[in-house]
């Protein structure tokens, strides 16, 4: 009974410790035709965008670093005489930001004896009759202000000249940053 258990810890543990299969793939493509009659297509491969948790500890900023690879084919009539601009960034959309504020008012205690008889030789006299007490406690709020975002925003990252009908760029860990975003509705995705 122990061998198989020990055997099957052992088959389990090397199922866990395995390493797993790296896949490199095509991220997504887009094809168009310029004025001299090429087709210019541009490929994104092995995107990898990494959220991490803000650095500054806003709740409503959205933090990531972005790795892949960007790359060109150019064909058609002069494509080796191809020369232009790659670049790469993000489409970053937030349809509401949040504004938040804190507002803190004190007033001293008072008491308010409104249309009271305090004369104790009169008739109807009556001190207590009619005692208000505005403020008496410190108070605090709270406003939060949802707005409209400002939408789908295109951010390039950086930008390199291009000769030739083939190439292609890298990036490794490049950082983007998004704050004012309200709850979850931060989208991010790169382009080129």
């Amino acid at each position: 009974m122990s061998k198989v258990l020990v055997a099957l810890v052992a088959a389990v543990a090397a199922l866990f410790a395995s390493t797993g299969t790296s896949h490199a793939g095509l991220d997504n493509e887009l094809s168009l035709v310029d004025g001299q009659d090429r087709t210019l297509t541009i490929q994104q491969w092995d995107t990898f965008l990494n959220g991490v948790f803000p650095l500054d500890r806003n709740r409503l900023t959205r933090e990531w670093f972005h790795s892949g690879r960007a790359k060109y084919i150019v064909a058609g009539p002069s494509a080796d005489a191809f020369e232009g601009t790659l670049e790469l960034g993000y489409q970053i959309g937030f349809p509401w930001s949040l504004g938040v504020g804190i507002n803190f008012s004190y007033t001293t205690p008072n008491i308010l004896l409104d249309d009271t008889n305090i004369n104790p030789l009169s008739a109807g006299f009556n001190p207590l009759g009619s005692v208000i007490t505005p403020n008496l406690f410190p108070g605090v709020s709270i406003s939060a202000d949802l707005g409209n975002g400002p939408g789908i925003q295109e951010v390039a990252t950086f930008s390199v000249d291009v000769k030739g009908a083939s190439g292609g760029v890298a990036v490794s860990n490049a950082h983007g940053t998004v704050t004012g975003a309200a709850a979850a509705c931060c989208c991010v995705r790169s382009l080129a």
